[in-house]
């Protein structure tokens, strides 16, 4: 049996992408925002920066094109960076942002959802091939920075997610 790997990589982009949703569909903004320790993150910021990186990755690593946070104008929107996406940031910086109310930040994360499974699905062998550079991992097939830096590092986050709704007194994910 021939496995579409197209398909496959954006059928777990979009249950990354639904998770990155259940996570902050039913916080309150002080929930979202709530930083458990000196120096843990936010929820907020965990989910922004996976989404923040889907979008980058797949739109303007991959396809050279606008990302949806630029293309829609959420940076203005929710006054925060216009090209950082938590990569690099130093504690300071990741803990002195504030995301706006959750019913508006999954706004932007059904935005991506619509957009970014299905130019994965689009995507050739040849395409998943293509060696590209996406700092700080350098060097890699498209398809090596989609399964690493996409799946496992943003699967990662949600774990990290989980854990804080539990500690929020509210359900965990169930991943």
């Amino acid at each position: 049996m021939a496995v579409d790997f197209g398909a496959q990589l954006a059928l777990h982009l979009d249950r990354l992408l639904e998770n990155c949703r259940r996570s902050v569909e039913d916080l309150t903004l002080k929930q979202l925002n709530h930083q458990p320790s000196e120096r843990a993150h936010s929820i907020g910021w965990d989910i922004w920066h996976v989404v923040r990186t889907v979008d980058n990755v797949v739109f303007f690593v991959f396809h050279r094109e606008r990302p949806v946070w630029l293309r829609d104008g959420y940076e203005a929107r929710f006054n925060l960076p216009k090209t950082a996406q938590g990569t690099g940031m130093t504690d300071e910086e990741a803990r002195a942002l504030r995301f706006p109310e959750p019913a508006e930040f999954a706004a932007y994360i059904d935005a991506v959802r619509e957009a970014a499974p299905s130019r994965l699905r689009a995507m050739s062998d040849d395409e998943f091939a293509e060696i590209t550079q996406l700092n700080p991992w350098g060097e890699r097939s498209k398809a090596d920075h989609a399964m690493q830096v996409l799946i496992a590092h943003g699967n990662g986050h949600l774990g990290r997610c989980s854990l804080a709704r539990a500690l929020l007194g509210k359900d965990d994910l169930g991943i």
